[in-house]
């Protein structure tokens, strides 16, 4: 245990900030340096830094909730199986849900410790998405898969560097069993540079604390972060609050998969319940369990205090339950990849069940997916293969006080659009349009977001296209009066105009520079009773073309002038 020290708050601030600038730092460093589209363009990748005993202390601003359970599952994990034989110069790798506490195959982290005076301090983590990690299919996400063999290339929590030396025996192994490995290699290489500088600025933070002060600070920075969600926890009334949402399907047998939460609030106690959730499924939609109470944490910490520090304490404060072998808690070896669609219906799940006691602070079904899209095939300007992966945004649910933001990835999953430039520099691809969908948003006292809209022309004719989504049947629920938002759907638009509608989980589809590709994402749920919107808000919408005249009358009757204007 750290010796006791006293922390004045203006101190201990200082600290805490310091340490949120490691963090901050090793997430622009990874990105600068690594080589993927997915990373140096999208952010999907996330760093944290751990105390000695494998609790988060503190995140990068910019990382994403989803990979915040993987890096603290792995780290978890590196110290129940290293514990006395961790060396500095170290570095360990992991992404295996079950034999490393990961997340899914192709959130790689990566772990440094940090040594101080010869004494283990802490741990500088990382994690990114690479855009393949091996497996039947390219990306390892995409439908049709069944267990956790066919996903990609797992890795267990294993050493990689042993005081300071890369093993390249086991690295030579990582990078044969992946498409595209020079794009990999740069990637991990980053994710190497990254920790490292973790390491490099967090010794020279205990330089100048000293290694004592630093480690009770991390202890009083955790008991803090508690102690503040508790108090925000009281705003709960005591009671039992539920709700259950559906998920499209799994991508191979199943559909309309329940998931169900119960929020039981009693003195001194939050439970988070999930039982009358759907069993695991065979397609990779399950959600392994650091994921599930990831997304309990982000939900709580998002409603009551987003300002709070995201570490350990918020863990301790909530205690969240669900069935062995259910689909947010499965047993191996099941399907995992696609996870991240219910970790968004857990999010939306716990907003249904505390809107009604909640109701300023809760929003309506966002888009519900982060819409995963594959393109690759030959490059016909190199010869050489091409792997092109992104997520799509699509629409946030209205809120108590303002519209839902059009076209952004939310809740879980924080990261960017890929740029039309980068994507035609990089890859074989024409992006023919990159559009907002009119009249996808749930209409509301205030409305819900818009989807997107991306339809792209491969210029080879040896291309292939995969893609997951979700909200493709069941359509994101509004609140309190507010209308549902309009479902998407993933297409092939042949050269004689003709629409073929693909499945809401394609596992690979041929194309050709005569088809596009058209992927169109789902809006988000409204806020409130349409009648009770602002004329001037109404006219916004039909001046800025996110909504027709006519859906414009439907919703909301007829249109005004504006005042002083006739029509």
């Amino acid at each position: 245990m750290p010796k006791p020290v006293a922390h004045d708050p203006i101190t201990l601030e200082i600290l805490s900030n310091a340490l949120r600038s490691v963090a901050d730092e090793t997430f622009v460093a990874l990105q600068k340096s690594a080589y993927s589209t997915n990373i140096k363009e999208r952010c999907d990748h996330s760093t944290a830094l751990f105390d000695a005993k494998a609790r988060l202390v503190m995140q990068a601003k910019r990382s994403l909730p989803v990979h915040v359970g993987a890096i603290s599952g792995t780290i978890s994990k590196l110290v129940e199986k290293y514990q006395g034989d961790i060396h500095e110069g170290d570095v360990f790798v992991g992404n295996d849900p079950y034999a490393a506490s990961g997340g899914h195959l192709p959130d790689v982290c990566i772990i440094a410790p940090v040594f101080h005076s010869g004494r283990l301090v802490g741990f500088s983590g990382c994690t990114a998405h690479h855009a393949d990690i091996g497996g039947s299919n390219v990306g390892g996400a995409s439908g049709g898969l069944t267990e956790i063999f066919q996903e990609g290339f797992r890795i267990p929590m294993v050493r990689l560097f042993s005081k300071g030396t890369l093993n390249r025996d086991i690295f030579e192994i990582m990078l044969l069993n992946v498409r595209g490995a020079d794009e990999r290699r740069g990637d991990y290489y980053a994710q190497f540079a990254a920790v490292s500088l973790g390491v490099k600025r967090l010794k020279e933070i205990c330089d100048r604390y000293g290694a004592d002060f630093v480690e009770a600070a991390f202890e009083e920075l955790i008991t803090r972060t508690r102690e503040r969600m508790e108090r925000a926890l009281e705003m709960i009334p005591a009671g039992e609050y539920t709700f259950r949402d559906i998920l499209d399907d799994d991508g191979v047998a199943n559909h309309d998969l329940p998931v169900a939460v119960t929020i039981r609030k009693t003195d001194g106690r939050l439970i988070v319940d999930f039982t009358g959730t759907a069993p695991q499924t065979p397609g990779n939609v399950n959600s392994p369990w650091v994921d599930t109470v990831s997304m309990v944490i982000y939900t709580f910490k998002g409603l009551f205090d987003p300002d709070i520090p995201n570490n350990h304490g918020l863990l301790s404060a909530i205690e969240v339950e669900a069935p062995q072998g259910s689909l947010v808690r499965p047993s191996y070896p099941a399907a995992v990849t696609n996870r991240s669609y219910t970790s968004q219906r857990i999010v939306d799940v716990i907003l249904g069940a505390l809107a009604d006691a909640l109701p300023e602070r809760v929003v309506a079904a966002s888009n519900g997916s982060n819409t995963g899209i594959y393109l690759y095939g030959t490059d016909p300007r190199t010869g050489n293969p091409f792997y092109f992966f992104e997520t799509m945004g699509g629409g946030f649910g209205g809120r108590a006080t303002k519209d839902g933001k059009d076209a952004v990835q939310v809740h879980v999953t924080n990261t960017a659009n890929t740029p039309i430039e980068a994507i035609e520099r990089e890859f074989p691809l024409l992006v023919e349009e990159y559009a907002i969908v009119e009249d996808s948003g749930g209409a509301g006292r205030f409305r819900g977001g818009c989807g997107l809209r991306r339809v792209i022309r491969p210029l080879t004719t040896d291309c292939t296209f995969g893609g997951t989504a979700e909200r493709f049947t069941h359509k994101p629920w509004g609140l309190f009066g507010g209308k549902e938002g309009e479902t998407g759907f993933f297409g092939i638009r042949s050269a004689d105009g003709a629409l073929e509608v693909l499945p809401t989980k394609v596992p690979r589809v041929k194309v050709t520079p005569n088809d596009l590709v058209v992927m169109q994402t789902a809006g988000a749920g409204g806020y409130g009773e349409p009648s009770q919107r602002a004329a001037e808000a109404v006219r916004a919408d039909l001046k800025d073309g996110k909504f027709s005249e006519d859906y414009i009358r439907q919703h909301y009757g007829t249109i005004d002038p504006a005042p002083g204007k006739g029509r």
